[in-house]
């Protein structure tokens, strides 16, 4: 499947809830989801029934559209992570924000994890003082991430900083300001992950 490259308003409309795909614009009066509070399309205003699959299905869509992942990568996650010990959905989200691209824009350094994305892949960030462009790589505990001394005049990122001070940083980050570094103190727990999140409707749903 390839990658959705169409309106990002139209994708949390469809969920019912903020995604935050498109960064500041999602803390203002022009999200699309405060003038439309409906799923988009011809017949987004109707009330449908929704079954108990169409609910998991719902639930797994917004968080692989949340944090820009495909279905195949998705899927490979959790079969992974199904053989692993530990509560699996847990795992799971973990896991997805432990990514490099999340981390970035956790961080700061990025508005989205859309914008996030494409800063990783064209090489702007340094995982313990090496290049990496791969923005499903997994970081761990103690991992730096720090923006290249050439991408520091890059106009998104430093403005992004800007903003990221209103938005804060979660407590399992350390952030250096001043030298674009950021720390993994810690992988997340569960209740550290805030956005509202039924991940037991993902394992049911795979694991039919």
């Amino acid at each position: 499947m390839a990658r959705y490259k169409g309106p990002l308003c139209r994708l949390c409309r469809r969920e019912g809830e903020k995604l935050f795909l498109k960064g500041d614009r999602c803390f203002k009066d022009k999200c699309s989801l405060e003038k439309k509070g409906y799923p988009p399309g011809e017949h987004g205003q109707r009330r449908q029934k929704v079954s108990d699959y169409g609910m998991q299905l719902r639930e797994k869509q917004k968080v692989k559209r949340m944090y820009g992942i495909l279905e195949k990568q998705f899927r490979g996650y959790f079969m992974k992570l199904e053989r692993q010990k530990g509560i699996t959905g847990e795992n799971l989200l973990i896991r997805i924000e432990s990514r490099l691209d999340n981390m970035v824009y956790r961080f700061g350094f990025a508005i989205s994890r859309n914008q996030a994305r494409v800063l990783v892949s064209q090489g702007h960030f340094l995982v313990n003082g090496k290049r990496v462009n791969i923005p499903s790589y997994i970081l761990k505990p103690s991992n730096v991430v720090e923006v290249r001394e050439k991408s520091r005049k890059i106009s998104v990122i430093k403005e992004s900083m800007e903003s990221a001070a209103q938005r804060g940083i979660p407590a399992w980050l350390e952030l250096d300001v001043e030298n674009f570094r950021g720390t993994v103190k810690a992988l997340p727990t569960r209740e550290e992950i805030t956005h509202p999140i039924h991940e037991q409707m993902i394992v049911e749903l795979y694991s039919k």
